[in-house]
């Protein structure tokens, strides 16, 4: 699967998304000048005709659908079906389901797996750029929103036909102004870096498939990051790994490489019972059929049942004091600095901060160390450290360096398929038992 974004710097103006950002257009016949697909030898091209946009109504069941990291589609599909979403249907990268409106208020507030929770507006069969320009042209924008907000289009292609996909984003912003010009005698403007609403078109072989963006930003920003470090995990990632894992607040945890505190950072708010949503703000804001006083309700609703103390301690550590900086700060951003323990120490000089628990770690696989030599030195002291003073601890380890059992001399009692991105990583667990390799 393939993803491009067109990307459009002024009203009516377009570049090419390997120029976004420069507001001078391409003259024809540039390289990266998008040029739509010319009529052959004899024929001529015909006028898309004149359709009237019709109303979409937000009341009764819509269907929506929501991407995810590849591997947790069914930990997603759990999550949504738990508040109230049905027609639950996993596929590759997400999963679709339905619900009413109320339930995007939902969704965005409570998933912690989601990337985004897509509202599905049109799905029709294709044959070129004329077909996506009439779907787009059939719906009624400007009694979704305001003229005065700015849109960005994203298209994703599987087996399209088409010979641009930059092109049939550029044919469905057309429809979309053409749309809001007729009812309005104006026409909405295109930012690519922050717009207020966001449209993703999916396209099949066959079937086009026109979503709007209830999120905004991606679900996996919770709004209390403030620093990162090189190779972040994302959040929505670290979540399911969590979950993996078994981990749901029962039971101490560490991350003894904890860089920006990612994994600590998650297992605090699920062990508090936090919405991973609370503190920021989603796209759906931004629609005309927002109900504020619905939201409200749903956000008071989910403060109510949040703890205010941890049953077991949750710490992370890690021996680079950037990286350990760097928690800190997002730790006290999330207001989690008297209930989560940060350490700068070196994983193999870790101690278990409780008889039992879990320890979960993204370890570098030739990132944050120099070579694979290097590694390999690495992951019998591990191994070593884990036997040593994590004995009745249950170990996760995600990683993309595949050696990592054999090096790490302990026998894996799981090993589940995941990706981080593009990256084909596993989850590890090992049951620790003291003064035994295997």
């Amino acid at each position: 699967m393939t993803k491009k974004t067109l990307s459009l710097s002024k009203r009516g103006s377009t570049t090419p998304a390997s120029e976004e950002g420069r507001k001078a257009p391409l003259r024809p016949g540039a390289r990266g000048h998008i040029r739509p697909p010319q009529p052959r030898t004899g024929e001529t091209k015909a006028a898309a005709p004149v359709v009237q946009p019709r109303s979409l109504s937000i009341s009764g069941i819509q269907q929506f659908f929501a991407p995810s990291p590849r591997g947790l589609e069914q930990l997603l599909a759990d999550e949504l079906g738990a508040i109230g979403a049905g027609g639950v249907r996993v596929v590759d990268g997400g999963v679709a389901f339905s619900g009413d409106w109320s339930l995007v208020y939902k969704a965005n507030l409570h998933s912690r797996i989601a990337s985004r929770i897509l509202w599905r507006l049109d799905e029709r069969a294709y044959r070129n750029e004329s077909d996506l320009f009439r779907m787009a042209g059939r719906i009624a924008w400007s009694e979704l929103f305001d003229v005065h907000r700015t849109i960005k289009v994203s298209v994703t292609a599987q087996r399209s036909p088409l010979r641009s996909v930059d092109f049939a984003a550029l044919k469905i912003k057309d429809a979309v102004c053409d749309v809001f010009r007729a009812a309005t005698g104006e026409r909405p403007s295109v930012d690519t870096a922050v717009p207020d609403v966001r449209l993703h078109l999916f396209l099949t072989d066959r079937v086009a498939t026109l979503y709007m963006d209830t999120s905004g930003e991606p679900l996996f920003k919770r709004g209390h990051r403030v620093e990162t470090v090189d190779a972040p995990l994302r959040e929505n990632l670290a979540a399911g790994l969590l979950q993996l894992a078994g981990w749901h607040g029962q039971e101490a945890l560490l991350d003894p490489m904890c860089g920006s505190g990612t994994f600590v950072l998650e297992a605090a708010g699920i062990a508090l019972k936090r919405a991973p949503g609370r503190d920021r703000s989603f796209g759906f804001e931004k629609l005309a059929p927002f109900q504020v006083d619905v939201w409200q309700a749903i956000r008071a609703e989910a403060r109510a049942q949040e703890l205010t103390s941890l049953p077991y301690p949750i710490v992370g550590s890690d021996r680079d004091a950037m990286s350990l900086d760097a928690a800190r700060s997002n730790v006290r951003a999330a207001g989690l600095e008297s209930l989560v323990t940060l350490k700068l120490a070196d994983v193999l000089d870790a101690e278990a901060p409780a008889d039992s628990g879990c320890l979960i770690a993204n370890p570098p696989y030739g990132v944050r160390l120099e070579d694979q030599e290097a590694l390999a030195n690495f992951y019998p002291h591990l191994g070593d450290a884990l036997k040593r003073s994590f004995s009745g601890w249950r170990a996760y380890f995600f990683t993309g360096d595949l050696r990592l059992p054999k090096l790490i001399r302990l026998s894996a009692s799981r090993r589940l398929p995941l990706y981080n991105g593009a990256l084909e990583c596993r989850l590890y667990e090992f049951q620790v038992v003291a003064g035994s390799n295997r």
